[in-house]
């Protein structure tokens, strides 16, 4: 445990985030209870995934959610690793990711980057938005509440945090390396979007405050998360 209260107590005081939102596919919180929340390459490593196959998943943009299995491992069950619709370049709106990368990334890398964290989002809006966004609206998601103090007393040294929705183009922002902010010396008036866990949270069941069905929908012009049954704690 990293022993760093102080800077974890003005962190969750300045955000207001006793608590952090990570959304889940229905029906995943058994397989996250038994082999932690993975990022993708994670799980390209549990469902030991090689060649060709994980190079689209892990190196290259993901245009639709892909479902992975081990034949050779049915103990594993199947994980949906979810598309990145956002990232897809939009001529039509002149947005495209190599004209957003910083010098320091290129696309192969960017990706890579993004595919070795696990993401949680600091504030309920930004859950709101991507529960509402065009792949995912009107369709249940367990999402996973998780105590903020708790994972960072657990995992400081290895958060980062960012001030943009990282796996979305439609803010037009410039990313790259130095989009990801370690915990420890980040800016105290970053305006902070995601909190990140590089490559796993393997006790996140220890962690989890609550698992809840929920749907987005937009109502007047907003998003809307609406709660349906708990999952767990049951």
């Amino acid at each position: 445990m990293v022993d760093v209260d102080v800077t974890i107590d003005e962190f969750i005081t300045m955000n207001q985030c006793q608590v952090l939102y990570h959304m889940s596919e229905k029906g995943s919180w058994a397989s996250i209870q038994k082999n932690g929340l993975l990022s993708t390459t994670a799980l390209l490593d549990l469902f030991e995934k090689t060649g060709p196959e994980r190079v689209r998943i892990e190196s290259q943009l993901r245009g639709r959610s892909v479902l992975i299995y081990n034949p050779d491992n049915p103990g594993l069950g199947r994980a949906v690793i979810r598309d990145q619709d956002p990232m897809i370049d939009r001529p039509l709106d002149g947005i495209y990711l190599k004209e957003l990368l910083e010098d320091d990334t290129n696309s192969q890398e960017w990706f890579e980057l993004l595919n070795r964290k696990t993401f949680f989002w600091v504030k309920e809006r930004h859950l709101r938005n991507m529960l509402c966004a065009r792949n995912y609206r009107n369709r249940p998601h367990w999402v996973i509440k998780v105590d903020t103090r708790a994972l960072l007393q657990r995992y400081a040294d290895r958060v980062t945090l960012s001030n943009q929705n990282t796996g979305s183009l439609y803010s037009r922002r410039l990313r790259g390396r130095s989009t990801f902010v370690p915990f420890r010396g980040y800016p105290p008036r970053y305006d902070i979007v995601e909190l990140a866990v590089e490559y796993d949270v393997p006790d996140i069941a220890d962690l989890t405050i609550s698992v809840t069905e929920c749907v987005g929908v937009w109502e007047n012009n907003e998003t809307v998360c609406r709660e349906g049954k708990k999952i767990w704690p049951t």
